[in-house]
């Protein structure tokens, strides 16, 4: 059954484009052409006529902890080790399989009302088993989002209980839910090591070395606090990157989470070895971390894509509200507007996440993926049209986004979720934490 979708404008080959169709069969866009030759070669197909529209690709959010957006607005205005002392560790020994899933709920489905179409969610909250993996796995089906788990390696001794796994555990309930869901073209599980501080080498070194197996990338928090750089510096007498191509990891199967504190040498080892970044300036901001040298990076050839943290650390979920931060957070820590431009973060957000992730997404291109948004042009924070592009990335409201259509099939309809209604969602987690403050926590 072909669908062909009609708008004012269509964002094809780098540029908002008139007269385009598209043209979606089983999941996939099968043409981009002029939308009076699309309706002449395919009479039979049901037409979308989104007028006033624009259609965009779905963002991509590389890097997320689902679970945390139950803890947004816990522990704010902290430093660091506060911050998780005071959400996620004081919260996590309430994480049972019922309130994970209604976190990772809420999560996809405020992602998705802001133009998320593929989530990779780094998930560490397994309590010894993947009964909790499988809960995030069950929402993101139930909203309707493209999903990755970044299935979290663990073994540090001063993490929450239910974080930590032994070596071959890990190794191998990831596995397992690898091979359950290898065929599943929705859901794709990644290797992902903590950190060096809160992974040992020989858990580092197997989520390398089971990333090679099942031919994924394998995902690790690398230098985003300098209190884990001095650490790291004491311990191994090396600076996070370096320390990471000692153990033979550094490599274009890697994407980094955040690279706050890394110096020159570790940006050009970087750029050598293929490694990709997944940036989360929102988060870094909101933690006082620091500021990622984004054009450094770039300019060493590192790929580098957006997410958006965990929503206790942001504490908003927009990959659109991340390619604005990272273009503004980089000019004012230059001083320098030309050093990072619109078109350089509308990537970061969209195909650059998709190819680290390695998924067939993020542009509105024939043979890909159907997951796509429109944009009301009557938002007026679109206003005016004729600087379209400039304003989706610097002025877009969430209310401009209209419809979510994923895997071809439509999840957000007039700026409210298909699937699940919000309501429920909402409803969901305040119960969640009444019966949390009926137990006296």
């Amino acid at each position: 059954m072909h669908s062909l979708y009609i708008a004012d404008y269509i964002y094809h080959n780098d540029a908002f484009q008139k007269e385009l169709g598209l043209l979606v069969t089983d999941g996939l866009i099968t043409k981009v052409a002029p939308k009076e030759e699309l309706v002449s070669l395919y009479p039979q197909a049901s037409i979308e006529d989104w007028a006033g529209k624009a259609i965009v690709p779905g963002t991509v959010n590389a890097h997320n902890h689902s679970f945390q957006s139950l803890l947004r607005g816990i522990a704010v205005d902290k430093p660091f080790l506060e911050w998780r002392d005071q959400a996620l560790y004081k919260y996590t020994p309430l994480l049972d399989e019922e309130a994970i899933y209604t976190g990772a709920l809420f999560a996809f489905g405020e992602m998705v009302k802001y133009g998320v179409t593929t989530v990779s969610d780094f998930f560490y909250v397994h309590n010894g088993g993947t009964a909790n993996d499988e809960a995030v796995i069950r929402a993101a089906k139930d909203v309707g989002i493209r999903f990755v788990m970044a299935r979290t390696m663990y073994d540090w001794a001063g993490a929450p209980q239910s974080y930590v796994e032994r070596i071959d555990d890990a190794v191998a309930r990831t596995r397992q839910l690898a091979i359950k869901y290898q065929g599943d073209s929705m859901v794709d599980i990644h290797p992902a090591p903590h950190s060096p501080h809160a992974a040992s080498p020989e858990m580092i070194q197997a989520g390398h070395k089971l990333a090679n197996e099942l031919g994924t990338p394998f995902h690790i928090h690398v230098a985003e606090e300098m209190f884990e750089v001095n650490e790291i510096l004491a311990t191994y007498k090396k600076r996070p990157v370096h320390y990471l191509d000692s153990l033979g990891v550094l490599d274009n199967s890697m994407i980094a989470i955040h690279l706050v504190w890394i110096d020159e040498s570790e940006v050009t080892l970087l750029g050598q070895r293929g490694s990709g970044l997944a940036y989360c300036p929102s988060s870094n901001m909101f933690l006082s971390d620091g500021v990622t040298p984004i054009p450094a990076l770039a300019g060493a050839g590192v790929p580098i894509a957006l997410g958006s943290d965990g929503a206790c650390s942001n504490n908003r979920i927009s990959i659109f509200e991340e390619m604005r931060m990272c273009s503004l957070l980089q000019k004012v820590t230059s001083l320098d507007g030309t050093c990072i431009n619109a078109k350089q973060v509308f990537d970061m957000g969209t195909k650059t996440g998709a190819h680290l992730l390695r998924l067939n997404t993020g542009e509105l291109k024939e043979g890909l993926a159907a997951d796509f948004v429109s944009l009301n042009l009557d938002d007026l924070s679109l206003s005016p049209t004729n600087e379209l592009f400039a304003n989706l990335i610097y002025s877009m409201q969430p209310s401009a986004i209209s419809e979510v259509v994923v895997d071809g099939k439509l999840i957000l309809k007039n700026s409210q979720l298909v699937n699940i209604p919000e309501k429920k969602i909402v409803t969901e987690v305040n119960n969640l934490f009444s019966k949390w403050k009926k137990n006296d926590f």
